[in-house]
Protein backbone atom coordinates (compact mmCIF):
# COMPACT_ATOMS: atom_id res chain seq x y z
CA UNK A 1 0.00 0.00 0.00
CA UNK A 2 1.48 3.40 -0.83
CA UNK A 3 2.32 5.64 2.04
CA UNK A 4 0.12 8.93 2.27
CA UNK A 5 2.84 11.56 2.72
CA UNK A 6 1.72 15.26 3.90
CA UNK A 7 4.58 17.80 3.40
CA UNK A 8 5.36 20.00 5.64
CA UNK A 9 7.88 23.22 5.50
CA UNK A 10 9.21 24.76 8.69
CA UNK A 11 8.84 28.59 9.03
CA UNK A 12 11.48 30.81 10.35
CA UNK A 13 12.46 29.67 13.97
CA UNK A 14 10.00 32.62 15.30
CA UNK A 15 7.21 31.37 13.69
CA UNK A 16 4.65 29.03 14.40
CA UNK A 17 4.85 25.57 11.94
CA UNK A 18 2.95 25.43 8.97
CA UNK A 19 2.34 21.56 8.40
CA UNK A 20 0.55 21.08 4.86
CA UNK A 21 -1.56 18.03 3.77
CA UNK A 22 -4.60 16.98 2.42
CA UNK A 23 -5.61 14.91 4.71
CA UNK A 24 -4.81 16.39 8.05
CA UNK A 25 -6.02 19.96 9.78
CA UNK A 26 -4.00 23.10 9.44
CA UNK A 27 -1.22 23.63 12.67
CA UNK A 28 -3.29 26.74 13.32
CA UNK A 29 -6.57 26.14 15.53
CA UNK A 30 -9.65 26.14 12.97
CA UNK A 31 -12.27 28.28 13.03
CA UNK A 32 -14.65 27.49 15.26
CA UNK A 33 -16.96 24.84 13.88
CA UNK A 34 -21.21 24.92 14.52
CA UNK A 35 -21.15 23.09 17.90
CA UNK A 36 -22.46 19.62 17.40
CA UNK A 37 -25.10 18.03 20.54
CA UNK A 38 -24.48 14.94 20.86
CA UNK A 39 -21.36 12.51 20.90
CA UNK A 40 -23.50 9.47 19.89
CA UNK A 41 -24.90 10.02 16.26
CA UNK A 42 -26.98 7.39 14.85
CA UNK A 43 -24.18 6.37 12.59
CA UNK A 44 -21.28 5.81 15.81
CA UNK A 45 -24.63 4.46 17.68
CA UNK A 46 -23.99 1.11 15.02
CA UNK A 47 -20.40 1.19 15.39
CA UNK A 48 -20.67 0.69 19.26
CA UNK A 49 -21.75 -2.29 20.89
CA UNK A 50 -25.22 -2.14 22.14
CA UNK A 51 -26.12 -0.68 26.09
CA UNK A 52 -26.74 -3.49 28.29
CA UNK A 53 -30.21 -3.09 29.14
CA UNK A 54 -30.95 -0.67 32.01
CA UNK A 55 -32.89 -2.08 35.47
CA UNK A 56 -35.87 -1.23 36.00
CA UNK A 57 -36.12 1.95 37.00
CA UNK A 58 -39.27 3.56 39.65
CA UNK A 59 -41.26 6.72 38.54
CA UNK A 60 -39.50 9.55 39.30
CA UNK A 61 -41.26 12.45 41.25
CA UNK A 62 -40.24 16.16 40.62
CA UNK A 63 -38.59 16.19 44.43
CA UNK A 64 -36.41 13.11 43.31
CA UNK A 65 -35.26 14.36 39.78
CA UNK A 66 -32.55 16.91 42.20
CA UNK A 67 -31.24 13.92 43.31
CA UNK A 68 -30.18 12.10 39.59
CA UNK A 69 -27.26 13.83 37.64
CA UNK A 70 -25.63 15.98 36.31
CA UNK A 71 -23.14 15.36 38.93
CA UNK A 72 -22.34 17.56 41.60
CA UNK A 73 -19.47 19.97 40.55
CA UNK A 74 -20.93 20.98 37.33
CA UNK A 75 -22.62 24.13 37.06
CA UNK A 76 -26.60 23.97 36.35
CA UNK A 77 -28.39 26.37 33.88
CA UNK A 78 -30.80 28.42 35.93
CA UNK A 79 -33.38 29.44 33.61
CA UNK A 80 -37.09 27.94 33.99
CA UNK A 81 -35.56 24.65 32.21
CA UNK A 82 -36.49 22.28 34.47
CA UNK A 83 -40.20 22.44 33.11
CA UNK A 84 -42.35 19.13 34.54
CA UNK A 85 -44.04 16.97 31.62
CA UNK A 86 -46.84 15.27 32.55
CA UNK A 87 -47.18 12.50 29.87
CA UNK A 88 -43.56 10.34 29.48
CA UNK A 89 -42.64 9.82 26.11
CA UNK A 90 -43.45 6.06 24.19
CA UNK A 91 -40.22 4.94 24.90
CA UNK A 92 -36.68 5.92 26.84
CA UNK A 93 -34.05 5.95 24.24
CA UNK A 94 -30.27 6.79 24.97
CA UNK A 95 -29.40 10.69 24.07
CA UNK A 96 -28.54 10.90 20.60
CA UNK A 97 -28.77 13.54 17.52
CA UNK A 98 -30.41 16.84 19.36
CA UNK A 99 -31.14 20.16 17.81
CA UNK A 100 -28.48 22.51 18.45
CA UNK A 101 -28.99 25.71 19.81
CA UNK A 102 -26.63 28.48 19.33
CA UNK A 103 -25.79 30.56 22.18
CA UNK A 104 -27.28 33.45 22.15
CA UNK A 105 -26.06 37.03 21.36
CA UNK A 106 -25.89 39.64 24.54
CA UNK A 107 -25.30 41.85 22.26
CA UNK A 108 -28.46 44.63 23.10
CA UNK A 109 -28.90 45.57 18.50
CA UNK A 110 -29.45 41.42 18.27
CA UNK A 111 -31.92 41.72 20.74
CA UNK A 112 -36.10 41.16 19.14
CA UNK A 113 -38.33 44.07 20.33
CA UNK A 114 -39.64 42.07 22.92
CA UNK A 115 -36.54 41.21 24.54
CA UNK A 116 -35.45 45.13 23.87
CA UNK A 117 -38.37 46.15 25.54
CA UNK A 118 -38.00 43.61 28.57
CA UNK A 119 -34.25 44.63 29.37
CA UNK A 120 -35.61 48.19 29.74
CA UNK A 121 -38.09 47.37 32.20
CA UNK A 122 -35.69 45.55 34.30
CA UNK A 123 -33.60 48.40 34.19
CA UNK A 124 -36.09 50.71 35.62
CA UNK A 125 -36.83 48.04 38.15
CA UNK A 126 -33.29 47.92 39.15
CA UNK A 127 -32.84 51.73 38.77
CA UNK A 128 -35.99 52.36 41.12
CA UNK A 129 -34.46 49.33 43.85
CA UNK A 130 -31.34 51.24 43.68
CA UNK A 131 -32.46 54.43 44.54
CA UNK A 132 -34.72 52.82 46.90
CA UNK A 133 -31.83 50.83 48.59
CA UNK A 134 -34.46 47.46 48.25
CA UNK A 135 -31.13 45.27 47.77
CA UNK A 136 -30.04 45.94 50.77
CA UNK A 137 -33.33 46.24 52.91
CA UNK A 138 -31.99 48.14 55.66
CA UNK A 139 -35.34 49.54 56.62
CA UNK A 140 -36.01 45.92 57.12
CA UNK A 141 -32.93 45.14 59.24
CA UNK A 142 -33.24 48.21 61.74
CA UNK A 143 -36.63 47.39 62.34
CA UNK A 144 -35.71 43.71 62.79
CA UNK A 145 -32.84 44.54 65.16
CA UNK A 146 -34.87 47.07 67.38
CA UNK A 147 -37.93 44.79 67.88
CA UNK A 148 -35.64 41.95 68.97
CA UNK A 149 -33.44 44.35 71.37
CA UNK A 150 -37.15 45.78 72.88
CA UNK A 151 -39.09 42.40 73.36
CA UNK A 152 -39.62 41.24 76.26
CA UNK A 153 -36.79 37.81 77.38
CA UNK A 154 -39.76 35.18 77.76
CA UNK A 155 -41.08 36.48 74.31
CA UNK A 156 -39.73 33.80 71.36
CA UNK A 157 -37.90 35.17 68.54
CA UNK A 158 -40.55 35.04 66.02
CA UNK A 159 -43.26 37.48 67.76
CA UNK A 160 -40.83 39.83 68.12
CA UNK A 161 -40.31 40.00 64.19
CA UNK A 162 -43.17 42.48 62.38
CA UNK A 163 -46.14 41.11 60.93
CA UNK A 164 -45.60 42.08 57.90
CA UNK A 165 -41.92 42.47 56.61
CA UNK A 166 -41.54 43.53 52.75
CA UNK A 167 -40.04 40.91 50.83
CA UNK A 168 -38.88 41.70 47.62
CA UNK A 169 -40.12 38.41 46.54
CA UNK A 170 -44.03 38.95 47.18
CA UNK A 171 -44.42 42.13 45.33
CA UNK A 172 -41.18 44.07 43.89
CA UNK A 173 -42.36 46.40 41.33
CA UNK A 174 -45.06 47.86 44.07
CA UNK A 175 -42.29 48.07 46.79
CA UNK A 176 -39.96 49.50 44.47
CA UNK A 177 -42.43 52.14 44.12
CA UNK A 178 -43.28 52.55 47.56
CA UNK A 179 -40.00 53.21 49.03
CA UNK A 180 -38.38 55.09 46.09
CA UNK A 181 -41.05 57.71 46.97
CA UNK A 182 -39.73 57.88 50.67
CA UNK A 183 -36.12 57.43 49.56
CA UNK A 184 -36.06 60.42 46.85
CA UNK A 185 -38.21 62.61 49.87
CA UNK A 186 -35.22 61.64 51.85
CA UNK A 187 -32.80 62.99 49.40
CA UNK A 188 -31.16 59.28 49.99
CA UNK A 189 -28.78 58.68 47.56
CA UNK A 190 -28.21 55.75 44.82
CA UNK A 191 -26.95 52.75 46.53
CA UNK A 192 -24.23 50.45 44.49
CA UNK A 193 -24.74 46.92 44.42
CA UNK A 194 -22.36 44.86 41.96
CA UNK A 195 -22.62 41.23 41.63
CA UNK A 196 -19.51 38.76 39.85
CA UNK A 197 -17.44 42.25 39.99
CA UNK A 198 -19.92 44.16 37.83
CA UNK A 199 -21.98 47.11 39.46
CA UNK A 200 -25.53 47.79 38.34
CA UNK A 201 -26.23 50.28 35.42
CA UNK A 202 -22.89 51.51 35.70
CA UNK A 203 -21.93 50.79 32.16
CA UNK A 204 -22.93 47.93 29.07
CA UNK A 205 -21.71 45.25 30.88
CA UNK A 206 -24.59 45.54 33.39
CA UNK A 207 -26.77 44.99 30.43
CA UNK A 208 -24.99 41.28 29.89
CA UNK A 209 -25.95 40.28 33.50
CA UNK A 210 -29.75 41.41 33.61
CA UNK A 211 -29.99 39.61 29.77
CA UNK A 212 -28.51 36.61 31.90
CA UNK A 213 -31.44 36.68 35.00
CA UNK A 214 -33.54 37.36 31.99
CA UNK A 215 -32.74 34.46 29.82
CA UNK A 216 -33.30 32.35 32.94
CA UNK A 217 -36.70 33.23 33.49
CA UNK A 218 -37.57 33.22 29.60
CA UNK A 219 -38.00 37.41 29.65
CA UNK A 220 -40.65 37.61 32.18
CA UNK A 221 -39.22 40.84 34.12
CA UNK A 222 -41.20 40.72 37.73
CA UNK A 223 -39.42 36.83 37.19
CA UNK A 224 -36.54 37.81 36.57
CA UNK A 225 -36.57 40.64 38.85
CA UNK A 226 -37.29 38.59 42.03
CA UNK A 227 -34.26 36.18 41.02
CA UNK A 228 -31.80 39.14 40.81
CA UNK A 229 -32.93 40.58 44.14
CA UNK A 230 -32.57 36.91 45.61
CA UNK A 231 -29.17 36.38 44.34
CA UNK A 232 -27.96 39.71 45.73
CA UNK A 233 -29.39 38.92 49.26
CA UNK A 234 -27.57 35.90 48.80
CA UNK A 235 -24.68 36.35 48.34
CA UNK A 236 -24.48 39.13 50.86
CA UNK A 237 -25.18 36.45 53.33
CA UNK A 238 -23.25 34.14 52.04
CA UNK A 239 -20.33 36.74 52.11
CA UNK A 240 -18.89 35.58 48.76
CA UNK A 241 -16.93 39.32 48.43
CA UNK A 242 -15.06 37.90 51.47
CA UNK A 243 -14.75 34.31 50.61
CA UNK A 244 -13.28 34.87 46.74
CA UNK A 245 -10.17 36.00 48.88
CA UNK A 246 -10.56 32.82 51.54
CA UNK A 247 -7.97 30.43 51.73
CA UNK A 248 -9.55 27.25 51.88
CA UNK A 249 -6.94 24.65 51.07
CA UNK A 250 -6.13 22.93 47.71
CA UNK A 251 -7.49 19.17 48.44
CA UNK A 252 -9.87 19.24 45.25
CA UNK A 253 -7.74 20.95 43.15
CA UNK A 254 -7.07 17.83 41.25
CA UNK A 255 -11.32 17.45 41.02
CA UNK A 256 -12.32 20.91 39.74
CA UNK A 257 -9.92 22.90 37.47
CA UNK A 258 -9.80 25.29 34.83
CA UNK A 259 -7.44 24.45 31.24
CA UNK A 260 -7.61 26.36 27.99
CA UNK A 261 -10.07 27.29 25.95
CA UNK A 262 -12.82 25.58 23.79
CA UNK A 263 -12.44 26.44 19.45
CA UNK A 264 -14.96 29.23 20.61
CA UNK A 265 -13.26 31.15 23.07
CA UNK A 266 -14.96 29.77 26.49
CA UNK A 267 -12.84 28.74 29.15
CA UNK A 268 -13.33 24.94 30.25
CA UNK A 269 -13.33 23.87 33.10
CA UNK A 270 -13.04 20.16 34.41
CA UNK A 271 -15.29 18.36 36.93
CA UNK A 272 -12.97 14.88 37.45
CA UNK A 273 -15.64 12.74 40.04
CA UNK A 274 -13.28 9.81 39.82
CA UNK A 275 -10.77 11.75 42.56
CA UNK A 276 -13.44 10.89 44.63
CA UNK A 277 -13.03 6.91 44.67
CA UNK A 278 -9.78 7.88 46.87
CA UNK A 279 -11.68 7.03 50.21
CA UNK A 280 -10.05 9.38 52.46
CA UNK A 281 -10.98 12.26 50.49
CA UNK A 282 -14.30 11.58 49.83
CA UNK A 283 -14.68 11.48 53.31
CA UNK A 284 -13.02 14.28 54.06
CA UNK A 285 -15.25 16.03 51.68
CA UNK A 286 -18.57 14.74 51.91
CA UNK A 287 -18.91 12.98 55.23
CA UNK A 288 -20.64 15.41 57.57
CA UNK A 289 -22.69 18.09 57.11
CA UNK A 290 -19.99 20.82 58.11
CA UNK A 291 -17.85 19.16 55.54
CA UNK A 292 -19.99 19.54 52.85
CA UNK A 293 -20.73 22.94 53.74
CA UNK A 294 -16.96 23.67 53.18
CA UNK A 295 -16.86 21.88 50.00
CA UNK A 296 -20.08 23.88 48.75
CA UNK A 297 -18.33 27.01 49.32
CA UNK A 298 -15.20 25.96 48.01
CA UNK A 299 -17.26 25.35 45.01
CA UNK A 300 -18.92 28.60 44.96
CA UNK A 301 -15.50 30.35 45.43
CA UNK A 302 -14.06 28.60 42.23
CA UNK A 303 -16.78 29.33 40.55
CA UNK A 304 -16.64 33.06 41.62
CA UNK A 305 -12.89 33.11 40.74
CA UNK A 306 -13.90 31.63 37.56
CA UNK A 307 -16.76 34.35 36.18
CA UNK A 308 -14.75 37.13 37.23
CA UNK A 309 -11.97 36.36 34.67
CA UNK A 310 -15.14 36.73 32.03
CA UNK A 311 -15.65 39.13 29.58
CA UNK A 312 -18.55 40.51 30.27
CA UNK A 313 -19.00 43.31 27.72
CA UNK A 314 -21.66 42.93 25.04
CA UNK A 315 -20.36 40.52 22.62
CA UNK A 316 -17.33 39.12 25.11
CA UNK A 317 -17.26 35.84 26.23
CA UNK A 318 -19.13 35.12 29.70
CA UNK A 319 -19.97 31.75 29.84
CA UNK A 320 -17.86 28.51 30.40
CA UNK A 321 -17.59 25.29 28.42
CA UNK A 322 -17.97 22.29 30.99
CA UNK A 323 -16.45 19.15 30.89
CA UNK A 324 -17.29 16.48 33.32
CA UNK A 325 -15.42 13.35 33.33
CA UNK A 326 -17.47 9.85 34.94
CA UNK A 327 -14.91 7.65 35.16
CA UNK A 328 -14.99 5.91 38.14
CA UNK A 329 -17.30 8.29 39.57
CA UNK A 330 -18.69 6.79 42.61
CA UNK A 331 -22.56 7.73 41.19
CA UNK A 332 -25.67 8.23 42.81
CA UNK A 333 -25.24 5.25 45.30
CA UNK A 334 -23.50 7.21 47.59
CA UNK A 335 -25.62 9.34 50.38
CA UNK A 336 -23.41 11.36 51.29
CA UNK A 337 -22.80 12.71 47.69
CA UNK A 338 -26.38 13.10 46.61
CA UNK A 339 -27.15 15.28 49.47
CA UNK A 340 -24.24 16.92 48.15
CA UNK A 341 -25.36 17.09 44.72
CA UNK A 342 -28.92 18.18 45.80
CA UNK A 343 -27.46 21.25 47.76
CA UNK A 344 -25.03 22.31 44.94
CA UNK A 345 -27.36 22.04 42.23
CA UNK A 346 -30.28 24.41 43.63
CA UNK A 347 -27.83 26.78 44.70
CA UNK A 348 -26.26 27.17 41.20
CA UNK A 349 -29.65 27.37 39.60
CA UNK A 350 -30.64 29.64 42.02
CA UNK A 351 -28.14 32.09 41.37
CA UNK A 352 -25.96 31.48 38.79
CA UNK A 353 -28.25 31.74 35.49
CA UNK A 354 -26.81 31.19 32.39
CA UNK A 355 -23.34 30.38 32.31
CA UNK A 356 -22.76 27.31 30.70
CA UNK A 357 -22.15 27.29 27.09
CA UNK A 358 -22.11 23.31 26.67
CA UNK A 359 -21.99 20.51 29.02
CA UNK A 360 -20.01 17.59 27.63
CA UNK A 361 -20.18 14.10 29.63
CA UNK A 362 -16.68 11.61 28.83
CA UNK A 363 -16.25 8.13 29.55
CA UNK A 364 -20.07 8.08 30.74
CA UNK A 365 -21.08 4.53 32.00
CA UNK A 366 -24.29 2.93 30.67
CA UNK A 367 -26.35 3.56 34.05
CA UNK A 368 -25.61 7.35 33.78
CA UNK A 369 -26.66 7.63 30.34
CA UNK A 370 -30.13 5.34 31.66
CA UNK A 371 -30.05 7.77 34.49
CA UNK A 372 -30.25 10.67 31.89
CA UNK A 373 -33.24 8.93 29.90
CA UNK A 374 -35.13 8.41 33.30
CA UNK A 375 -35.10 12.61 33.67
CA UNK A 376 -35.02 13.12 30.03
CA UNK A 377 -38.82 14.41 30.26
CA UNK A 378 -37.94 17.10 32.97
CA UNK A 379 -35.58 18.85 30.74
CA UNK A 380 -36.55 21.26 27.75
CA UNK A 381 -35.00 21.14 24.45
CA UNK A 382 -32.92 24.25 24.73
CA UNK A 383 -31.14 22.43 27.63
CA UNK A 384 -30.94 19.42 26.15
CA UNK A 385 -28.81 20.77 23.03
CA UNK A 386 -26.64 21.86 25.59
CA UNK A 387 -26.02 17.98 26.55
CA UNK A 388 -22.89 15.83 25.13
CA UNK A 389 -22.41 12.41 26.21
CA UNK A 390 -19.51 10.30 25.42
CA UNK A 391 -18.30 6.33 25.97
CA UNK A 392 -15.11 6.15 27.03
CA UNK A 393 -13.83 4.71 23.93
CA UNK A 394 -15.31 8.22 22.18
CA UNK A 395 -14.04 10.49 24.52
CA UNK A 396 -10.68 12.18 23.10
CA UNK A 397 -12.47 12.45 19.72
CA UNK A 398 -15.71 14.01 21.32
CA UNK A 399 -14.00 16.82 23.01
CA UNK A 400 -11.31 17.42 19.42
CA UNK A 401 -14.94 18.36 18.12
CA UNK A 402 -15.27 21.21 20.24
CA UNK A 403 -11.48 22.31 21.88
CA UNK A 404 -8.10 22.06 20.00
CA UNK A 405 -6.03 19.44 20.56
CA UNK A 406 -3.13 22.30 21.98
CA UNK A 407 -6.19 22.88 24.62
CA UNK A 408 -6.98 19.39 25.68
CA UNK A 409 -4.59 18.12 28.79
CA UNK A 410 -2.51 15.09 27.63
CA UNK A 411 -4.65 12.36 30.12
CA UNK A 412 -7.58 13.08 28.10
CA UNK A 413 -5.87 13.08 24.87
CA UNK A 414 -4.18 16.30 23.92
CA UNK A 415 -0.92 17.55 24.29
CA UNK A 416 -1.61 20.40 27.06
CA UNK A 417 0.24 19.93 30.39
CA UNK A 418 0.03 22.22 33.26
CA UNK A 419 1.90 25.49 33.23
CA UNK A 420 5.12 24.21 34.83
CA UNK A 421 8.98 23.19 33.54
CA UNK A 422 7.95 19.32 32.68
CA UNK A 423 7.30 21.01 29.38
CA UNK A 424 9.53 23.76 28.32
CA UNK A 425 9.51 23.61 24.70
CA UNK A 426 5.50 23.76 24.16
CA UNK A 427 2.75 25.75 25.44
CA UNK A 428 -1.13 25.72 25.10
CA UNK A 429 -0.17 28.60 22.50
CA UNK A 430 1.87 26.24 19.55
CA UNK A 431 -0.70 25.07 17.91
CA UNK A 432 -1.38 21.03 16.71
CA UNK A 433 -1.67 19.10 13.73
CA UNK A 434 -4.69 16.62 13.86
CA UNK A 435 -3.88 13.91 11.00
CA UNK A 436 -6.45 10.47 10.81
CA UNK A 437 -4.51 7.66 9.79
CA UNK A 438 -6.57 4.84 8.00
CA UNK A 439 -7.19 1.44 9.75
CA UNK A 440 -4.66 -0.75 7.65
CA UNK A 441 -2.95 2.25 6.17
CA UNK A 442 0.54 3.94 6.73
CA UNK A 443 0.88 7.41 7.41
CA UNK A 444 4.37 9.86 6.46
CA UNK A 445 4.38 13.19 7.80
CA UNK A 446 7.22 15.07 5.79
CA UNK A 447 9.06 18.36 7.32
CA UNK A 448 11.40 19.73 4.91
CA UNK A 449 14.37 21.66 6.47
CA UNK A 450 15.55 24.63 4.55
CA UNK A 451 18.65 25.88 7.12
CA UNK A 452 20.84 24.29 9.86
CA UNK A 453 19.00 24.36 12.85
CA UNK A 454 17.71 22.51 15.94
CA UNK A 455 14.18 21.15 14.89
CA UNK A 456 12.17 19.92 18.19
CA UNK A 457 8.73 17.68 18.36
CA UNK A 458 6.03 15.95 20.06
CA UNK A 459 4.19 13.60 18.75
CA UNK A 460 1.14 11.25 19.68
CA UNK A 461 -1.41 8.93 18.67
CA UNK A 462 -4.13 8.43 20.87
CA UNK A 463 -5.08 5.15 22.20
CA UNK A 464 -1.65 4.48 19.90
CA UNK A 465 -1.13 0.45 19.24
CA UNK A 466 0.74 1.62 16.00
CA UNK A 467 4.16 1.69 15.33
CA UNK A 468 6.40 4.76 14.82
CA UNK A 469 9.73 5.58 13.37
CA UNK A 470 11.46 8.80 12.63
CA UNK A 471 14.37 9.35 10.46
CA UNK A 472 16.14 12.37 8.68
CA UNK A 473 17.11 12.11 4.63
CA UNK A 474 19.19 14.40 3.24
CA UNK A 475 18.84 16.49 -0.07
CA UNK A 476 22.67 15.29 -1.28
CA UNK A 477 22.22 12.26 -3.97
CA UNK A 478 24.72 10.43 -1.96
CA UNK A 479 23.93 11.31 1.48
CA UNK A 480 22.80 8.67 4.21
CA UNK A 481 19.61 8.43 5.79
CA UNK A 482 19.77 8.99 9.30
CA UNK A 483 17.61 7.14 11.81
CA UNK A 484 16.67 9.23 14.33
CA UNK A 485 13.87 6.65 15.96
CA UNK A 486 13.56 3.13 14.80
CA UNK A 487 10.17 1.69 14.08
CA UNK A 488 8.72 0.49 17.45
CA UNK A 489 5.34 -0.63 17.98
CA UNK A 490 3.48 1.98 20.64
CA UNK A 491 1.16 0.36 23.27
CA UNK A 492 -1.81 2.22 24.63
CA UNK A 493 0.56 1.19 27.97
CA UNK A 494 3.52 3.70 26.90
CA UNK A 495 4.33 7.49 27.21
CA UNK A 496 0.96 9.01 25.76
CA UNK A 497 3.58 11.64 24.42
CA UNK A 498 6.88 10.75 22.56
CA UNK A 499 9.41 13.69 22.21
CA UNK A 500 12.07 14.20 20.09
CA UNK A 501 15.41 17.04 18.97
CA UNK A 502 17.77 16.21 15.46
CA UNK A 503 20.65 19.14 14.76
CA UNK A 504 20.54 19.63 10.96
CA UNK A 505 23.49 20.05 9.67
CA UNK A 506 22.59 19.97 6.24
CA UNK A 507 19.21 20.48 4.21
CA UNK A 508 16.89 17.68 3.66
CA UNK A 509 13.49 16.04 5.72
CA UNK A 510 12.40 14.89 8.35
CA UNK A 511 10.11 11.59 8.17
CA UNK A 512 7.46 11.03 10.86
CA UNK A 513 5.98 6.95 10.05
CA UNK A 514 2.88 5.89 11.42
CA UNK A 515 2.15 2.12 10.55
CA UNK A 516 -1.22 1.65 11.76
CA UNK A 517 -2.01 -2.24 11.17
CA UNK A 518 -5.59 -2.21 13.16
CA UNK A 519 -9.11 -1.94 11.81
CA UNK A 520 -9.73 0.59 13.58
CA UNK A 521 -8.71 4.62 12.13
CA UNK A 522 -6.16 6.77 14.66
CA UNK A 523 -5.86 10.28 15.87
CA UNK A 524 -2.49 11.60 15.26
CA UNK A 525 -0.89 14.85 16.92
CA UNK A 526 1.82 16.24 16.25
CA UNK A 527 4.00 19.47 16.59
CA UNK A 528 7.38 21.25 16.34
CA UNK A 529 9.89 24.22 16.26
CA UNK A 530 12.79 25.21 14.60
CA UNK A 531 15.57 26.07 17.09
CA UNK A 532 18.69 28.14 16.13
CA UNK A 533 21.92 25.42 15.49
CA UNK A 534 23.77 25.42 18.06
CA UNK A 535 27.84 24.05 17.03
Amino acid sequence: MADEIPKTTPPPSDQAPQPTAENEHPAAPPAAAELEPSALTETEAKEQEPLPPPPSLPEVTESEKEELPPPVAAVVESESEEKTQKEEPERKQIPRSLISFKEESNIVADLSDSERKALQELKQLVQEALNSHQFTSPKLQETQEKAAAEAPPLISESETKPTHEPKIEENPLKEAEEVAKEATQLAVPPEEVSIWGVPLLKDDRSDVILLKFLRARDFKVKDAFTMLGNTIQWRKEFGIDALVDEDLGDDLEKVVFMHGYDREGHPVCYNVFGEFQNKELYQKTFLDEEKRTKFLRWRVQFLERSIRKLDFRPGGICTIFQVNDLKNSPGPAKKELRIATKQALQLLQDNYPEFVAKQVFINAPWWHLALYTMINPFVTQRTKSKFVFARPGKSAETLFKYISPEHVPIQYGGLSVDYCDCNPEFTIADPVADVTVKAGTKQTVEIIIYEKCTIVWELRVVGWDVSYGAEFVPDTENGYVIIIQKATKMSPTDEPVVENSFKVSELGKILLKIDNPTSRKKRLLYRFKIEPFEN
